[in-house]
């Protein structure tokens, strides 16, 4: 995990290179869905919302497991890092010869591959962490890129997280509450799940507004509410009030997700846990029967 997350930056640098595999992806103007699982399905959340802030067109995520695909889409693109996950899999079999789909992969050799009419894949950014890191955020990088967004900056940010000094205390918080906004949320979504994946640490994630309807009542001294992006009006004054630490840096917000993933293996580390090969996960979810 420590290899894969530090060399995210290199490797969103040769995704926003990829300018025949972006033209891949659904043109501008259609309207699409976007669907995965896990990991996957926070990074599709993500897209959608950065698709449609664009002006791209009309834009949904769903998880593959819940899919309501059968609403005239133009196209459904499909994010799997191993391209073996049972429920995408056997969405992309039922839409087959009825609507375009796209799958964007991490295994060249996966089934999913001659499941859908276009394959995007990632080979160079795939892991063999179970944890998820690079695959995820190369995805993103090469989406955002599609949208014709320069990733310098993301880049940039993510050299000086890979490489600051974590502060311990950050570390050693209770628990974190990570939060977004817009295309944030889903980062955030992605930010908790990476450290209870890692460090079988309390965490939870929330749009940002929804936050002080009720989540703000865990808040507390040697807690982290940790925000993605620029955040609400109050916020920051309204969590450090109850005692909690408000964590928020002006950065590009894939950057700031390094972070929050080195944050959570120095957790992992610190309680004797292997982040490469958590408890009660495995790189896929293939179901029997």
């Amino acid at each position: 995990m420590a290899e894969e997350l530090a060399s995210q930056p290199d490797i969103w640098a040769c995704a926003a290179s990829l300018h025949g595999e972006q033209g891949m992806l659904p043109r501008h103007g259609t309207r699409i869905a976007v669907v995965g699982c896990g990991t996957s399905w926070f990074i599709a959340q993500a897209y959608a919302s950065l698709r449609e802030q664009r002006g791209r067109g009309e834009t949904d995520a769903f998880a593959a497991s819940e899919a309501f695909v059968d609403r005239d889409y133009d196209a459904v693109v499909a994010i799997t890092r191993s391209g073996t996950t049972t429920e995408v899999l056997e969405l992309m079999d039922r839409l087959r010869g009825r609507v375009r789909t796209v799958g964007v992969i991490g295994d060249p050799e996966s089934p999913l591959v001659d499941l859908v009419d276009d394959a995007v894949t990632l080979p160079f950014a795939d892991e063999r962490s179970v944890v998820q890191t690079r695959f995820a955020t190369t995805a993103l990088a090469l989406f955002r890129a599609s949208l014709g967004e320069s990733l310098d900056d993301a880049v940039s940010d993510a050299r000086q997280a890979v490489l600051e000094e974590l502060d311990p205390v950050l570390v050693a918080s209770d628990q974190f509450t990570f939060l977004g906004r817009g295309w944030t949320v889903g980062l955030a979504h992605e930010a908790a799940l990476k450290m209870r994946e890692a460090s079988q640490s309390w965490t939870e994630s929330y749009p940002a507004m929804e936050y002080r309807h009720g989540p703000i009542a865990i808040a507390a001294p040697g807690r982290t509410v940790w925000h993605f992006g620029e955040p609400p009006a109050m916020l920051a004054s309204d969590v450090l009030a109850t005692g909690a630490r408000f964590e928020c840096r002006s950065v590009d917000p894939m950057a700031e997700l390094v972070r929050a993933q080195r944050v959570a293996l120095a957790r992992a580390s610190a309680r004797g846990l292997d982040a490469d090969a958590p408890r009660n996960l495995t790189r896929s979810v293939v179901l029997g029967g």
